[in-house]
């Protein structure tokens, strides 16, 4: 199987083309990664935005921490060279600053410590979880089971470039995304079927690797809607850079439409419509919807 699979490799129902197109109209197009960006992208959910806070916290330590080095070297570049201190001191011990210099840089790691591990635990306990969905990894993409909605099941491969619509991010939009409602807690069961992946969405906070024989879990709760962006994180061969991740994060109304729709069509996936305008949805729709099946 190719790398990339091309959209209209399968043929879409015309009533599941036509509710994309619904989705399509109604989206917010969430954070994403952009050129020369610094910094993290905006937070979707509160674990993210917990790493998001500590981030901004350790910045401001190691800021310090490198001002102060830098004018310690510089005052003794300064202070101790050979022109301004033609006769060094012959001082080997000073019991104030050996102790001043191991307690501080100790103290400096205990009060990291604590928010560290506070939020280790809040992002690696799993609560108790709304929806599930299994994700397992292939060489080289992504599939998605809701064991919690009657086993729907789906495979999610790259758009190839020939087929991006504006607005869709190259290497980013895959065919069928993952869907689920905002404001849920969502546990999300991680394995792989061959080598070792790594499913991350940034905006989530979330990175957890895909092992083989292995299953792992992570968890994420939305905070709005959107289409969020990701990709595997572990080197995987090299259709790597191939595995992208898209999740369509939408109300409950419109989850449970999507859950409906899908049960109706079990064999047929869901088209991946992107678009944030009326027009363009419904186009990119009808367009999905008349490709022949090859």
């Amino acid at each position: 199987m190719g790398l990339r699979r091309e959209m209209g490799s399968r043929k879409i129902p015309a009533s599941l083309a036509s509710l994309a197109a619904v989705f399509g109209a109604s989206e917010a197009l969430a954070d994403q990664p952009r050129p020369w960006e610094l910094g993290f992208q905006a937070p979707a959910t509160v674990g993210m935005e917990r790493i998001n806070d500590f981030h901004n916290i350790l910045l401001v330590v190691i800021t310090i921490i490198t001002v102060l080095v830098l004018a310690l070297l510089i005052y003794v570049i300064v202070r101790f060279n050979e022109r301004a201190h033609p006769n060094p001191s012959k001082l080997t011990h000073n019991t104030f600053i050996e102790v001043a210099w191991t307690a501080v840089p100790a103290l400096t790691l205990f009060l990291i410590a604590v928010p560290s591990l506070k939020l280790l635990y809040f992002v690696a306990d799993v609560p108790k979880a709304d929806l599930t969905v299994k994700v397992t990894g292939h060489t080289w993409n992504w599939s998605y089971e809701y064991p919690d909605n009657g086993d729907i099941s789906f495979d999610s491969y790259v758009v190839d470039d020939k087929h991006l619509k504006p607005g869709q991010p190259r290497l980013l939009t895959v065919d069928n995304y993952m869907e689920v409602p905002v404001g849920v807690t969502v546990r999300v069961q991680i394995t792989s079927a061959d080598v070792i992946h790594s499913w991350s969405v940034p905006s989530f906070g979330v990175k957890t690797d895909a092992v083989p024989g292995r299953l792992n879990e992570t968890w994420f709760k939305v905070e709005q809607p959107g289409t969020y962006y990701g990709e595997c994180s572990q080197l995987c061969g090299n259709g790597h850079g191939y595995m992208p991740i898209m999740v369509h994060a939408v109300s409950q109304d419109e989850f449970n439409k999507w859950v409906d729709l899908v049960k109706k069509h079990p064999d047929q996936a869901w088209p991946a419509v992107t678009e944030t305008t009326a027009d363009a949805g419904a186009a990119t729709a009808t367009q999905v919807a008349s490709a022949p099946a090859n």
